[in-house]
């Protein structure tokens, strides 16, 4: 142990920052002067500029990495808003079982896949309240673009397409939500959140018109919150003709508990990868299929997978007006085929592994245990809005920020407790926002460290704020300076002169 005072040694670091290509190493092995049967035009006349290496140095390099790297399979992830719970193995092997297929293949030897996509089409459509599904898009935030153009689709058929050209939006809303909707060409007009943390009802009829195509609406909200008016909001929006748009992020708090469509939403997403497995971290892979009301259901995305007589399936890729009417009015194709299919067996796998009863307990065990990390933390941290949450909950780091410590300085300093940081800073309303989402897949023994992680740091900013401006220490890389990575990062290797 070091003595008293002594500095503590950091993690050793030399695999990551000594260049170990040499000349003439090589992985492969075998060597031969053939270029095999590749055409004289394409050989090439000068070696590719890689790392020379041996397998073995590779094959510990990425090892070596993986094993610094934080996971799902070692740690809890708390990141409110995106419910990064643990995957299921099953569910993985399950998906390889579709590896090997083609997105072109046809339909003719591919009638197992069109029957599980089938048929969680109708189980999605059922767990949300719903009538129809698209499993195009391949994440929320390309879910909702289509759901927008689906809205203007909607409008154009009814002729009001140049009078809709504005799309609300609360300020507690994902970021998504408004980009989205510029993308599609709208005018984004944004409505505050009440004293309670719901969408501000008098402030949300006073923006209403004529000429609003919709509204977006997360629920819960991001703030772990259960719109309490929601079927008003519903009700104001559809008066003047506009739609409801259903942000499903949040829809872990929501299976079996209440459907989306039973409260006025004309369509909602589910991110699948954080509902029902598929952890998301690093950007991907993702799934958002769009579940909308049968009257939007002409517009969807086209091919359709159908479901003959005979019980056998296939693509219904036509956009000619046919029977029944207004199968023209497709939007088109978002996606090849089914999306992200590794995603949405993984989710099948899931919803048929717990089934009807699984998932209700999923969501319960989602709210019960936000909930008791909250009781837990409520006495040393300031709640943002102080109310019952679903499975999420929002805490306001601003007092600890007046003693010294930001909710950035509190998150780095959870990296040095072994955990993952929470979400930070999101929703922009809530200053130095810590936002919490435990999860149902942690037991309570995890949430009761977690807590106790959160109360150690608190008593370190009451005691000395500042040595929470190192954090961490500890961690195979200490603290960057987030701007400049984010302004100015390094995407590729490049060989040292």
């Amino acid at each position: 142990m070091p003595e008293s005072g002594a500095k503590t040694p950091e993690p050793a670091l030399e695999p990551l920052l000594v260049e170990l290509a040499q000349p003439g190493r090589y992985g492969r092995h075998v060597r031969s002067n053939d270029a095999a049967d590749i055409p004289e035009a394409f050989v090439r006349q000068a070696p590719l500029r890689l790392p020379e290496l041996t397998e073995p140095q590779v094959v510990r390099h990425y090892t070596h990495l993986s094993q610094l790297n934080y996971s799902v399979d070692t740690g809890m992830y708390p990141l409110g808003s995106c419910t990064m719970k643990y995957n299921p193995k099953v569910n993985d092997r399950a998906a390889a079982l579709f590896a090997d297929l083609h997105p072109r293949q046809s339909y003719r030897t591919t009638q197992g896949v069109l029957a599980l996509a089938y048929e969680l089409e109708q189980m999605l459509a059922k767990i949300t309240g719903m009538n129809f599904v698209s499993l195009q898009p391949q994440a929320g935030a390309q879910s909702e673009f289509t759901a927008l153009l689906v809205f203007k689709a909607y409008h154009a058929k009814r002729g009001e397409a140049a009078q809709r050209r504005r799309i609300i939006v609360p300020d507690s809303a994902h970021g998504t939500n408004p980009a989205s909707a510029a993308m599609c060409g709208y005018e984004v007009t944004t409505v505050k959140s009440d004293a309670r943390g719901n969408v501000d009802l008098d402030a949300l009829k006073g923006a209403l018109g004529h000429d609003v195509a919709g509204f977006m609406l997360t629920n819960p909200n991001t703030l772990g919150l259960f719109e309490e008016r929601v079927s008003e909001v519903c009700d104001a929006v559809h008066a003047v003709g506009g739609l409801v748009y259903g942000d499903g992020a949040n829809m872990n708090a929501l299976l079996g508990v209440t459907r989306p469509g039973d409260l006025g939403f004309d369509c909602i997403h589910i991110n699948v990868h954080k509902t029902f497995s598929t952890p998301h971290g690093a950007g991907g892979p993702g799934a958002g299929p769009l579940c909308v009301k049968a009257h939007l259901r002409p517009f969807l995305p086209k091919p359709w997978i159908v479901k003959e007589a005979d019980g056998s399936y296939h693509y219904d890729t036509a956009r000619e007006d046919r029977e029944p009417a207004g199968l023209g009015d497709s939007i088109g194709t978002i996606k090849q085929r089914l999306g992200n299919f590794g995603v949405l067996v993984r989710a099948y796998t899931y919803m048929r592994t717990l089934g009807e009863e699984g998932l209700v307990e999923t969501s319960n065990d989602a709210i019960l245990a936000a909930n008791y990390l909250l009781a837990r933390l409520r006495g040393r941290y300031q709640v943002a809005y102080d109310r019952t949450p679903m499975h999420e909950f929002v805490l306001t780091a601003a007092p600890q920020k007046r003693k010294g410590a930001s909710a950035l300085d509190i998150a780095k300093g959870l990296i040095d407790e072994g955990f993952h940081p929470s979400s930070v800073y999101f929703p922009l309303i809530v200053p130095e926002a810590m936002m919490i989402e435990p999860t149902e897949t942690e037991p309570k023994e995890t949430l009761d460290a977690f807590a106790d992680a959160l109360l150690r740091i608190a008593d370190r900013v009451d005691t000395d704020a500042a040595s929470l401006h190192d954090a961490p220490v500890t961690a195979p890389i200490r603290r960057l300076d987030e701007v400049s990575a984010a302004r100015k990062p390094v995407l590729r290797w490049q060989r040292p002169a």
